[in-house]
């Protein structure tokens, strides 16, 4: 499947594919950009299987377009009381100062990695696209999905990634340091930190999938230029944010529009894995880059309750406000005019 014929193969009319956000990514979005002509992505990592179960059947019925369902891959955490003692000092005074009782924080993971029953609902459902983060499942879990004869699809942060992939995915998406949310790195401890600029022919060259590019893309001139650099689809996650289907909060959204002079950063605060969001209160104090924070995706838990009060003052002291590095340069408009007009502008063949 060279360039963007597994696209087209599917039935995709444009090389656009809106990223698989948690948490902001409603039904309407995902519909929204696949009766537009490019590729839907549904997130599951913060559902319960019920939840992923309703938001598909609610996009079926509403579309009969080509589809993404994408999963994390992590590895489930591990209790770690040392820790666990270590992060509730560090985060007491802010405990203290919101009168919070830190007995009181929730527990569990709040993001759930590809399993046997994901897996068997990929077998039930066969969306047309399943893309994976963090990697790619076990290969007996990853086999069960090939075989439903969905596109696979997974990030790489580094020519190895990429190269590592391969042989397990039909589509490689080269995900650069300037993409919002968490980063895709699954061979390193740390994101290698590299710009798509550099890591797109990097990757193109390195792999002979076809190669989706994502990460700082806003608008349809970032869009042609990946496609002449090779890649067979852009990818565009914090595009969508500012779009009235997506889910992003009230306060996210305020935080995008207001804080343009505010830069971004990648940040273990939240979730234990580092993933990029406009610097607030606690990135500032703190320092965004944490080696003491809990295990992902553990991380959300102690910081709920304080983001809980915070944002009932209007406050996004605590609260994850991800984002890409170019963020400010986010248009407010329906979804399925922001897909055509990103064809536009790219020069592309409008959508039939």
């Amino acid at each position: 499947m060279a360039g963007s014929q597994w696209l087209e193969a599917l039935g995709v009319e444009l090389p656009i594919i809106q990223a698989p956000m948690a948490g902001s990514t409603t039904v309407d979005l995902v519909v929204a950009v696949a009766e537009a002509g490019g590729l839907g992505s549904l997130p599951t990592a913060t559902l319960g299987l019920d939840a992923v179960r309703s938001e598909w059947r609610a996009i079926r019925a509403r579309t009969a377009k080509p589809v993404a369902v994408n999963y994390f891959c992590h590895a489930r955490p591990v209790d770690d009381a040392a820790r666990d003692v270590a992060w509730r000092a560090v985060l007491a005074p802010y405990y203290a100062e919101h009168g919070i009782d830190p007995s009181t924080l929730p527990s569990g993971a709040a993001r759930h990695p590809f399993d046997e029953a994901a897996c068997a609902f990929v077998e039930e459902a066969r969306p047309e696209v399943v893309s994976f983060h963090f990697g790619v499942p076990a290969d007996p879990l990853l086999a069960r999905v090939r075989a439903t004869g969905a596109v696979v699809m997974a990030s790489a942060t580094s020519a190895e990634e990429a190269r590592w992939l391969e042989p397990r995915c039909d589509v490689i998406i080269a995900q650069g340091v300037e993409a919002g949310g968490h980063q895709g790195h699954f061979l390193t401890q740390r994101p290698p930190g590299i710009p798509l600029a550099s890591l797109l022919p990097a990757v193109v060259a390195s792999v002979s999938r076809p190669v989706v590019a994502a990460g700082g893309l806003m608008n349809g001139a970032d869009v042609a230029a990946v496609l002449a650099q090779g890649a067979s689809a852009a990818q565009l996650g914090t595009a969508f944010l500012f779009c009235p289907e997506a889910g992003t909060s009230a306060l996210h959204r305020a935080a995008l529009v207001g804080s343009r002079g505010e830069e971004t950063a990648l940040t273990t605060l939240f979730t234990g894995r580092p993933a990029r969001g406009i610097v607030n209160r606690i990135m500032r104090e703190l320092g965004p880059l944490r080696e003491d924070a809990p295990a992902f995706p553990l991380g959300a838990n102690y910081l709920a309750p304080l983001r809980a009060a915070a944002e009932r003052a209007g406050r996004v002291d605590f609260t994850p406000l991800w984002a890409g590095t170019r963020y400010a340069e986010g248009r407010v408009m329906p979804a399925a005019e922001l897909v055509r007009r990103l064809a536009d502008e790219a020069g592309l063949a409008p959508a039939s």
